[in-house]
């Protein structure tokens, strides 16, 4: 008997419930489905054929592209489907770099991974590899053309998702291959850095660049001072890979192992995202106070403000001046040390630990140097990080926890908050208010700006005003908004924009994690938020002691960037 809206899917009744192609219902049954150029939230390419399955009759269809109907009876692990796919994994491999062991990308590989899931352990056919350059001009991403399978990833979340277009397919045929706008270099052509290219990638072809090396030569020098500031993400980040839950706070882990590795100091960027809070409220009220450059954009975001640059250059003059938290916080390390390095340091050296890729440019930005050298002198992401722990044997979860280190050892929860999308504004919500009470910290809570929605909007009153804020992740969602400003259809008072999807916590820093599950990153951050002691940045006594201190007549130099100015 044949009941309505079900199929089979290896001899087991499914009931089809809107699924939009056949992989959604083969997971409903608990079967992983192997796949090279699928993913949920992009089109359907259909290239790789890996997720073929064969039905009742003996046809082969891609799952990833078929329509799943009444009454269709599937299997997708026959002895034709396994030789098929172990072909096609051959043919992958014979035109691939089998350089495994010095890869990037080993043990995350995925192309690796399914060719010890089906037992590949001869080639039948030669490598035919083409050596093809690779380039390393952009500080944040390094492409490998060699290591590429054409499964289109890249593109599609670079044009699609991002709406950069950095990349795109070029030539034909055997010649074919992913490249630049007339094979120009990448730190030429509009890429932003925001490396979600890279989280897409399934074999090594791009990776984020890795500056480990740089940071070890710093560390054994017995004559420089070495500090490290941590970014909030980076520590709901770090678990999954280390033995941890993705979204437990490794915060203390983080330090104590940093301490370990040679680090003389380390700091939580939660407090230069509280300096970041206090100057960017104070001029969003000015602006809004005079009704000038309206709306504010939030400038945490070095992806963001590249995109602005490169594609909406009109309005520059919203961007806030206000610097990054990071960028904030090393101007200020740096300052303070200036005289005051340690008996039998000579230089002092500045890490930043970032969930981010585009942190690296950021870093190396000309607005961000003085005559001393810059501020953040080089930037680790979360990756190379646990690359680094690893490399020194450390087992993370036999550390005991430690605390950052003095002076810098004060920070709020608004400044934690600021590695998932809304946290910025929320921030900024909690310093403008003039009710500090815990049921107005409450409220602002469900305003509208926390969640994972891609584009989220609200209405704020304030004196005698309704602000209107937008908060926005991911980069061609921004651009959709900043069509509808452009065109007059919308106004916003604020609008905060990170480039990743869900914020810094989704950063291409941090190792992979779903779009369905990178809401548990962000309420990771919100638990440490509700257990801080001090909830609003202009709280933090560590404020007032700054700004009157180490400081004083500095902040503008300090803590403000004129990227108009720039240009």
């Amino acid at each position: 008997m044949q009941l309505k809206n079900m199929m089979t899917v290896d001899g087991v009744p499914v009931m089809i419930e809107g699924e939009r192609n056949l992989l959604e219902v083969i997971s409903k049954v608990g079967t992983i489905m192997p796949v090279f150029c699928y993913h949920s939230y992009l089109s359907i390419y259909g290239a790789c054929r890996m997720c073929m399955v064969e039905d009742d009759r003996g046809r082969l269809l891609a799952a990833c592209s078929t329509l799943p109907e009444e009454g269709m009876k599937i299997r997708t692990n026959t002895g034709r489907l396994r030789r098929y796919r172990k072909n096609i994994l051959e043919l992958l491999l014979a035109e691939h770099c089998r350089d495994c062991t010095t890869c990037g990308n080993s043990g995350k590989c995925k192309l690796q991974n399914l060719a010890a899931q089906f037992g590949i352990h001869d080639i039948r056919f030669p490598n035919s590899r083409v050596n093809l350059p690779g380039d390393a001009s952009s500080p944040c991403i390094v492409r490998e053309p060699g290591k590429c399978i054409l499964c289109g990833d890249c593109v599609r979340e670079c044009n699609e998702v991002q709406h950069v277009g950095a990349i795109d397919f070029a030539h034909r045929g055997s010649r074919a291959t992913i490249s630049t706008a007339f094979d120009i270099p990448l730190s030429e052509s509009p890429c932003v850095g925001c490396g979600q290219c890279a989280v897409a990638c399934p074999t090594g072809a791009i990776i984020v660049r890795d500056d480990t090396s740089k940071v070890w030569d710093r560390i054994d020098d017995p004559e420089t001072f070495v500090t490290c500031e941590i970014a909030p993400a980076v520590r709901v980040g770090i678990g999954q890979e280390l033995g941890l839950g993705d979204g437990d706070n490794a915060m203390g882990l983080i330090v104590s192992a940093l301490h370990r590795m040679g680090f003389d100091e380390v700091y939580d960027t939660s407090t230069g995202a509280d300096l970041t809070v206090i100057e960017e409220a104070d001029e969003f009220v000015g602006r809004v106070q005079q009704g000038e450059n309206i709306p504010l954009f939030t400038s945490c975001c070095p992806a963001w403000v590249q995109f602005v640059e490169k594609k909406f250059p009109e309005f520059l003059p919203n961007l806030s001046t206000a610097r990054s938290p990071m960028s904030m916080f090393a101007a200020v390390i740096k300052e303070f040390y200036r005289d005051r390095l340690p008996e039998g340091k000579k230089r002092h050296y500045h890490v930043a630990l970032m969930p981010c890729t585009a942190k690296k440019f950021e870093a190396k930005r000309s607005e961000f140097r003085t005559e001393d050298g810059p501020g953040t002198d080089d930037v680790i992401t979360t990756q190379e990080l646990i690359k680094m722990i690893r490399e020194s044997g450390i087992v993370f979860t036999e550390l005991e926890p430690e605390s950052v280190d003095m002076p810098f050892g004060t920070m709020s929860g608004a400044g934690m908050i600021f590695g998932v999308t809304g946290g910025v504004t929320e921030a900024v919500l909690r310093k403008i208010s003039s009710d500090n009470s815990r049921t107005t910290l409450a409220q602002i809570t469900y305003t509208g700006v926390r969640g994972m929605d891609s584009v989220k909007e609200a209405d704020i009153p304030f004196g005698d005003k309704t602000l209107k804020i937008a908060v926005v992740s991911g980069l061609g969602n921004a651009e959709a908004v900043l069509e509808r400003i452009r065109s007059g259809e919308v106004h916003y008072d604020l609008v905060e924009v990170m480039a990743c999807p869900g914020g810094c916590i989704s950063g291409a820093g941090q190792p992979y994690i779903s779009h369905r599950h990178r809401g548990k990153r962000g309420e990771g951050l919100y638990r440490a938020d509700r257990i801080s002691t001090i909830k609003r940045s202009q709280d933090n006594p560590l404020m007032k002691e700054l700004y009157e201190g180490v400081m004083k007549g500095k902040v503008h130099e300090l803590l403000h960037v004129d990227y108009v100015k720039e240009r």
